[in-house]
């Protein structure tokens, strides 16, 4: 039997090579019927692509030494300024010490002091020499001698506001308590009647419960939300531009879609700096808490914190979209802040006019119209939100807007980045990058 007589069903190459060619073909149709199979899961394929690059994002970023000390140093700054505030924010007890001549003006002293709703303490010393030592050493603030009839009041060097007006109205209250007693009155039946007289006020613009502390909140949490986005929006700009100028995109955009990239890419970078906001959040509302320095109940503080990751989470989807297609444009780190600064303003604009108008008009109608256009939403509407200074409706059509708008810019920063990523050299102007492929 001749070579060419060899069945072909035998699997025994032939030496025109048709059993070759008709395992290549197999393995071809197995190959193509696999990458059906695969497109016709390809939502499973999408997203098991976007989460190996959000992974990887996640993972380098979090094991970065520049991750871990700017989280700590963020930690202890909220920390510092939280008890900054406590000990700025608690005025210190005046104190008085009374001679045994004088003693007897220690009633009449709270008494005043608490007319002026301020707290004194009081003690008494042997004699003046023992007094005017507790002032030398700054153990007490003043020394009262002399008698009740003619008292005299002893400082180191100048009397402090709160004891001047304690020290003046107890004066006032006691010569007018003898101008009574000599016109046959009773002091006390008159002092009564004058404590008993209050002033009833109508306020048309009545103060917000927990007003000034809530202020505090929106503050610290516009602060945290504007930093974050400051620190790690950059980052998806510049890691875009480190995997272009290395060539790596290139062998990643052989495997992967430019649009699966992208989105890994901010997501991964949205996710370590969620993390990092919501540790600090955390810390922050915990030790406002503990100390006083937000005395408001922990259901509208916490509400506040999970709002501001919410609005952080979709203001970074936004301008991290954003960031990563302004990097795509350019091939150096040196052009990166030509693209960025645009976006960069965008971020500063809004949080600054909060925190200037904020202060002195809670219900400003400007923040309140700024904060429902979706740009400015993630920095405005945190404040809103934590002061108390935002509808049900205002934060509903906000978030809405604020979607519509992300959704529009993943097609729109998808063609930009698809386009001009691959692409090294000169700047790529936004006009080409946009042009359909």
């Amino acid at each position: 039997m001749s070579a060419t007589d060899v069945p072909t069903g035998t699997g025994v190459a032939r030496p025109d090579g048709s059993e070759r060619d008709r395992s290549k073909r197999g393995s071809s149709e197995r190959g193509s019927s696999e990458r059906v199979r695969s497109e016709r899961d390809g939502r499973i394929d999408i997203r098991r692509v976007i989460w190996l690059v959000t992974r990887r994002e996640i993972v380098v970023r979090t094991r970065s030494k520049a991750f871990r000390i700017t989280t700590a140093l963020s930690i202890l700054a909220l920390a510092g300024f939280v008890l900054a505030t406590k000990v700025s924010g608690a005025p210190s007890t005046p104190s008085v010490a009374f001679t045994t001549a004088t003693a007897t003006l220690g009633g009449p002293l709270q008494s005043a002091a608490a007319v002026g709703t301020q707290d004194v303490t009081e003690s008494v010393v042997a004699d003046q020499a023992e007094g005017e030592r507790l002032l030398r050493d700054g153990d007490v603030d003043a020394l009262v001698v002399g008698t009740p009839e003619a008292f005299r009041v002893v400082v180191a060097e100048e009397l402090s506001e709160t004891l001047t007006s304690t020290f003046s109205l107890m004066a006032r209250q006691r010569a007018l308590d003898e101008q009574i007693i000599r016109l046959g009155g009773d002091p006390a039946v008159v002092g009564g009647s004058v404590s008993s007289a209050s002033l009833d006020v109508v306020a048309l613009k009545p103060r917000k419960e927990y007003q000034e502390h809530r202020l505090v909140l929106g503050m610290v949490t516009g602060l945290l939300v504007y930093l974050s986005l400051l620190v790690f929006g950059p980052q998806v700009a510049q890691g875009v531009i480190e995997e272009k100028t290395s060539r790596v995109v290139e062998l990643l955009l052989a495997t992967v879609r430019p649009w699966q990239l992208m989105a890994g890419k901010v997501l991964g970078i949205a996710a370590v700096a969620l993390g990092q906001l919501a540790l600090v959040g955390a810390v922050g509302v915990v030790l406002g808490l503990a100390t006083g320095v937000l005395d408001l109940p922990a259901s509208v503080a916490i509400g506040a914190a999970a709002w501001a990751l919410v609005w952080f989470l979709l203001g970074f989807a936004v301008y991290g979209l954003l960031f990563a297609a302004a990097g795509a444009l350019v091939s150096r780190q040196e052009d990166a802040g030509g693209v960025t600064a645009p976006i960069m303003m965008m971020i500063i604009v809004p949080y600054v006019i909060g925190v200037s108008v904020l202060p002195g008009d809670p219900d400003s109608v400007l923040v309140t119209v700024l904060a429902l256009i979706p740009l400015f939403s993630p920095l405005l509407m945190p404040m809103l939100i934590a002061i108390g200074g935002a509808a049900v409706w205002q934060v509903a059509l906000a978030l809405v807007l604020t979607v519509a708008l992300l959704v529009v810019l993943v097609w729109l920063t998808g063609r930009v980045y698809g386009n001009a990523v691959t692409r090294s050299g000169t700047r790529v102007r936004l006009s080409e990058a946009l042009r359909r492929t």
